[in-house]
């Protein structure tokens, strides 16, 4: 093959790789795809984050507080304390403290937490109780509405079976507020000079009545009131039936973003995450689960191995094997713990003095000095050995060395007899 055949092969082969690259260039298309990570750790730590944000943009100052020992510092007039976090250990001296300070100027906005309890007349939500705000579920006031409307419809099918009345001429009738409310399942907020009102995405699963009429604003969805607002003193107190609408998957809904800072403006807020703090154990139960686990189970394996046998077991020890002077120690050894020195003593003297009566009658009678020379006379011992065998004990315990001395001379005493 010479040099021009394979200068056409290459070139033609070039041209084929060219036209095969065209055509699949024609065919690609470009396209943008967005990958979503999720909401950043912070956002995920932080519900209210998207909250904290959108109110500094509005030119508040925002602070975020853990517990309510930011009370302490916080002043009354020109503030506003979002209170959102969990407060079932709330004790009520925390809550008169805060109660108190709202009476000064301050603006408390908090989240009913309990329903009200009709047997206990209370709903144990202390904030509420002592504001004389209950809250209810939906359906309970459905249930009592449609009882309410039956008894209605019932009167009036009576009275006009009674009167009989002439048919009324058509006439336009205006529309009812339902058919007027475009959104029935929102909440509404109606302001002055306002023709259209806010709207707001509240839970419709709860309801909230003022039972002492001390409410000067509110708002409601159709099925219930999910805001309430009354003066406390120089300071003033909103109730909400839940705060969701502020987190950060739903502020920016409706008009939710608007009502936070409706409520707070020209203030300074403070956000409360938890009016009380967990323990060290809720917070290792919560952040360390495994850790714990382990421990528990590092306990447990230390426990077994140190309740584990070390070596075979001892066997009880044979009968057979012991000796008439083991008992006659351990017994010796039973008397001395429990009847002390004394007690061994003494019976060692009385049967010194038993043997010499058998010796020698009338020894009872005898003086003291006369019994002391027989029995010098009987053992053969000095008289010094028998003085200070059968002298009268002392109160007190004697040392080892002089009890076992004693105890010596006494038994060499009966052993002589």
């Amino acid at each position: 093959m010479n040099r021009r055949i394979q200068f056409f092969l290459g070139a033609g082969l070039l041209l084929v790789l060219g036209l095969l690259g065209i055509y699949l260039l024609g065919k690609l298309t470009p396209y943008q795809e967005t990958l979503e990570h999720g909401p950043a750790p912070e956002a995920r730590a932080n519900p209210y984050l998207a909250a904290e944000h959108f109110l500094r943009k509005q030119g508040l100052q925002v602070q975020r507080a853990d517990g309510l020992e930011v009370m302490k510092d916080l002043p009354s007039a020109g503030q506003t304390l979002l209170l959102l976090g969990d407060r079932n250990r709330m004790t009520p001296k925390q809550a008169e403290r805060l109660l108190a300070w709202t009476a000064k100027g301050g603006h408390l906005l908090f989240v009913a937490e309990r329903l009200w309890d009709e047997e206990e007349g209370k709903s144990g939500d202390l904030l509420l109780d002592s504001l004389g705000i209950q809250q209810y579920e939906s359906e309970e006031l459905d249930e009592d509405a449609s009882e309410a409307t039956d008894e209605e419809a019932s009167a009036e099918s009576e009275r006009d079976a009674e009167q009989q009345a002439e048919p009324i001429p058509d006439e336009e009738t205006p529309a009812s507020a339902d058919e007027n409310n475009a959104y029935p399942e929102l909440t509404q907020l109606y302001l002055e000079n306002e023709e259209a009102p806010a709207y707001f995405n509240f839970d419709t699963d709860f309801h909230l009545y003022d039972s002492e009429n001390r409410a000067h604003a509110w708002a409601n969805s159709d099925a219930a009131t999910h805001l309430l607002q009354l003066y406390h003193g120089d300071g003033l107190i909103s109730v909400v039936s839940d705060s969701w609408i502020w987190q950060n998957q739903s502020i920016s809904d409706y008009d939710n973003a608007w009502l936070l800072w409706y409520m707070t403006q020209d203030s300074q807020v403070t956000l409360l995450y938890r009016a009380d703090r967990d323990d060290l154990f809720s917070q290792l139960l919560e952040h360390f689960p495994q850790a714990l686990v382990a421990l528990a189970l590092l306990l447990v394996f230390g426990l077994w191995h140190l309740g584990m046998r070390q070596g075979p077991l001892l066997l009880p020890a044979s009968r057979n094997r012991r000796q008439l002077q083991e008992h006659l120690r351990g017994s010796a050894d039973f008397l001395l713990r429990h009847n002390g020195q004394h007690s061994l003593l003494q019976g060692l003297q009385q049967d010194i003095q038993r043997r010499a009566r058998h010796r020698h009658p009338g020894f009872e009678r005898l003086a003291v000095a006369e019994q002391w020379q027989i029995l010098s006379r009987l053992t053969r011992q000095p008289s010094n050995v028998i003085s200070q065998a059968m002298r009268p004990l002392p109160k007190q315990r004697l040392a080892a060395a002089d009890f076992t001395r004693q105890v010596a001379n006494l038994q060499t005493l009966r052993n002589a007899l």
